[in-house]
């Protein structure tokens, strides 16, 4: 043998063994705007650490949802990163379903996350999840229709001035909704956003001895407020719409106001991608005058399930797509206006992304302004503004979300629906030992 032949005999030895070491991180995701972006832009991750392979599973929330609820309750070892809310990190951290990120590395700035944000990420002092952005509600509104009608949206609106303005700027006949409000059922879609509205018309889920209240007169107020406003100023099958289905329609052209989520700022006001993108006002999410706005706070969070056999490696790709580098990366592909929102301060200190995002200030004030602990006008047991942070609420928030979707949809009453969810509630936590 000569020594050419040995030598790349030698080097593709050496590169196969590379190859079998590199290990493959599975990450399970949500398919929201940037975690598409975040995907896009992986080469940087992988150029930097050629020994690791990304392979993603990228699902619609609420399947996402039940996919990995489901693998890391059987301890399923599907996902070595798995794309979760705020709900799920305290649960599942007690649980024990989850690890610690202690190793985000010397440059990642935990002390810069937000605190509204990292605290429901942190249990016991450490953080379970990082966030990869985070979120409040709030009004995007079509400046150009509000000046057509004679109206002015006010920072801080109330339900009714919303109703009122929604009903005034709706044209069905071509095609513009006065308002886009979810419907698809699920807890974190039609009951995320019915949960933090009804906090504001002083309902609740629980009182203090966690006897559902879907009996009391303020859900049978917030919901039938919310069906005949969507009946009215709505677009049609709004009972299947959720985030990405109502962040279409107002791209589009065809919703007057849209209550969600604050990260969806960007997107409607992104000229590649909205045909309304100069038109776009923000205010916050309304009340009723009870003291309680309908603006909740959530992140979508990347977490290692307890077990995993990659680990340093997963921890290195969370530290990318949740740290700082990660910011300027997207704001020298897309624009700073692009970033995802609501995780660090250092963000909105940044003079660039305050001229680039005019949705900034709104963002935080939102997210500040929310309060997990007191959610709601009357005291409740329970922790979380658009959920309440117990294992059950899943199952519960998903039965209760199909019934007030069916309302929506003029399948049954508002009186049958809630009277149907009182009842499923109930059954569910005596059997859960919570009503004795």
């Amino acid at each position: 043998m000569n020594l050419r032949t040995f030598l790349l005999g030698t080097c593709s030895a050496v590169a196969l063994a590379g190859l079998a070491q590199a290990e493959t991180l599975t990450i399970a995701t949500v398919n929201n705007g940037d975690m598409i972006r975040m995907q896009k832009l992986t080469d940087d991750f992988t150029s930097k650490n050629p020994d690791i392979t990304l392979e993603w599973v990228t699902l619609e929330e609420n399947v996402l949802r039940q996919r990995v609820t489901t693998d890391i309750a059987t301890k399923g070892g599907q996902y070595d990163i798995m794309t979760i809310g705020t709900y799920e990190v305290p649960i599942w951290a007690k649980q024990g379903w989850l690890l610690p990120l202690d190793n985000l590395g010397a440059d990642y700035d935990v002390d810069d996350l937000l605190p509204a944000i990292r605290s429901g990420l942190t249990i016991d002092g450490k953080l379970y999840a990082a966030p990869f952005y985070g979120e409040s509600s709030m009004v995007m509104y079509r400046k150009d229709l509000f000046e057509k009608a004679g109206l002015t949206m006010p920072d801080a609106p109330t339900w009714d001035f919303i109703a009122d303005a929604a009903r005034k700027i709706t044209d069905k006949s071509n095609e513009v909704y006065g308002i886009c409000l979810r419907g698809k059922a699920g807890w974190g879609e039609n009951m995320a956003f019915l949960t933090a509205t009804a906090n504001a018309f002083g309902a609740r889920w629980f009182d203090e001895n966690w006897k559902p209240q879907f009996d009391q007169p303020e859900w049978k107020y917030a919901l039938d407020f919310y069906v005949k406003l969507m009946n009215d100023a709505g677009p049609p099958g709004a009972s299947s719409n959720g985030f990405n289905e109502n962040l279409s329609l107002f791209q589009t052209g065809k919703c007057g106001m849209w209550i969600d989520a604050t990260v969806a700022a960007s997107f409607v006001t992104n000229p590649k991608e909205s045909t309304v993108a100069d038109k776009v006002g923000f205010a916050l999410a309304p009340d009723t005058g009870l003291g309680k706005r309908g603006n909740w706070l959530w992140a979508w969070n990347l977490a290692i399930p307890a077990g995993s056999q990659k680990v340093a490696a997963a921890e290195k790709f969370i530290a990318w797509a949740t740290g700082k580098d990660y910011l300027k990366l997207v704001a020298d592909k897309e624009g700073w206006a692009n970033v995802p929102p609501g995780t660090r301060t250092s963000l909105y200190a940044n003079p660039e992304y305050q001229k680039a995002a005019p949705f900034a200030k709104m963002t935080l004030d939102s997210i500040n302004a929310a309060d997990p602990k007191n959610p709601s006008v009357k005291p409740v047991p329970y922790v979380g503004v658009q959920f309440v942070a117990i294992p059950e609420f899943q199952g519960l928030g998903t039965a209760v979300g199909q019934q007030f979707s069916a309302a929506l949809a003029g399948q049954m009453s508002v009186d049958d629906a809630l009277a149907s969810a009182q009842k499923l509630t109930e059954r569910e936590m005596t059997k859960a030992g919570y009503i004795k």
